[in-house]
């Protein structure tokens, strides 16, 4: 019964977590226009 009280409970604050980072919003600021590069270049 208590393994099952620490779920709920840590369900119930990962939620807020959650619900807090979204009423927050994301930072502001801009993208980057260069992409990223995904491979390594190769050496002449």
């Amino acid at each position: 019964m208590r393994a099952l009280i620490a779920a709920a409970t840590g369900l119930a604050v990962a939620f807020a977590l959650v619900l807090t980072i979204t009423a927050i919003g994301a930072p502001p600021g801009e993208t980057s226009p260069k992409p990223l590069l995904t491979t390594v270049p190769k050496h002449p």
